[in-house]
């Protein structure tokens, strides 16, 4: 059991790391292509590059003697797809509005909110988790804010928005993978998000295929690694994790995204990011203490 824990976790873990360098494609992305347009592609080709990886697994279990057919992914993959595609609006369109460090950090406050959407949901959170919780909010604020932090804007609050429906959407996969076939989920939420996007973008932005195209390596790899593998590991791997321990895990995109900024877009972390980093990383540690204390037991 402890090692299917620890595998969720570095699923999670490397999903994180996709997620971080996918904020450097965002950035050069949104240079050439609206937000509508960039999410929409995106989750097209994740859709794409998940079918295939479906079909072979798919067909793999049912050749298994003791094969059982999971529920149906639809309804639970139209809810989780709206979700992701409201968070992913609200985070695009309130960048337009605020700071870059404030929208990252208001953002990864999902860390917090998934804990507290547990208590709501009589779910047990350990003094543990809470502790790692703090280490990693207080690593966010060091990355993120350069400056003060003292009044909130409608980019902020679009932000808080976006931040509670990631939140949801960790807290819905946690009750989702128990029930449901986890590959089969991701690929209607995918579609999903993607279909509505593309409404969006055919409806309030200039679409050209010259801008498509482009952008095109920012998308390739928002589209295929950062939806289409990195959207899978967080279904795969919340299979086996709490969705507490899963938020604070998936938060270290931050870190990635920092590094991300520092070997491809030469942006320097300076003393306080670095320290954000290590606050984070000894929050994903205490966090996981009772885990690995219950595995050098065992072993």
């Amino acid at each position: 059991m402890q090692k299917n824990v620890l595998k969720a976790n570095l699923l999670l873990l490397l999903a994180a790391w996709v997620w971080g360098f996918a904020f450097v494609a965002q950035k050069v992305g949104s240079e050439y292509v609206g937000a509508f347009t960039f999410n929409g592609i995106r989750f097209a080709l994740g859709s794409l590059t998940l079918l295939p990886v479906l079909l072979y697994f798919n067909t793999k279990a049912r050749r298994e003697p003791d094969y059982v057919k999971p529920g149906s992914p639809i309804k639970g993959g139209l809810v989780a797809g709206v979700i992701i595609f409201i968070a992913n609006t609200f985070q695009q369109v309130g960048m337009s509005y605020t700071s870059a460090g404030n929208a990252a950090f208001i953002t990864a406050m999902y860390i917090v909110l998934v804990p507290i959407i547990g208590i709501m949901l009589k779910h047990k959170i350990s003094l543990s988790n809470w502790a790692g919780v703090a280490f990693a909010v207080a690593g966010l604020y060091f990355i993120t804010i350069k400056g003060g932090f003292t009044e909130i804007n409608y980019g902020d609050i679009l932000q808080v928005f976006c931040a509670l429906f990631f939140a949801a959407h960790i807290v819905l996969i946690d009750h989702l993978v128990k029930r449901v076939d986890g590959l089969q989920l991701s690929l209607v939420q995918f579609m999903t998000c993607s279909v509505l996007s593309l409404i969006c973008a055919f409806s309030f932005e200039n679409v050209t295929l010259i801008a498509v195209m482009q952008g095109a390596l920012p998308i390739l790899y928002g589209g295929v690694c950062s939806v289409g593998i990195a959207y899978t590991l967080q279904v795969v791997g919340q299979k086996n994790a709490k969705a507490s321990h899963a938020a604070l895990i998936m938060s270290l995109e931050a870190v990635f995204g920092a590094i991300g900024g520092l070997l491809i877009l030469n942006e320097n972390l300076g003393g306080r990011g670095y320290l954000g980093c290590a606050l984070m990383l000894a929050g994903i540690l205490i966090s996981q203490y009772p885990n690995i204390k219950k595995m050098k037991q065992a072993a």
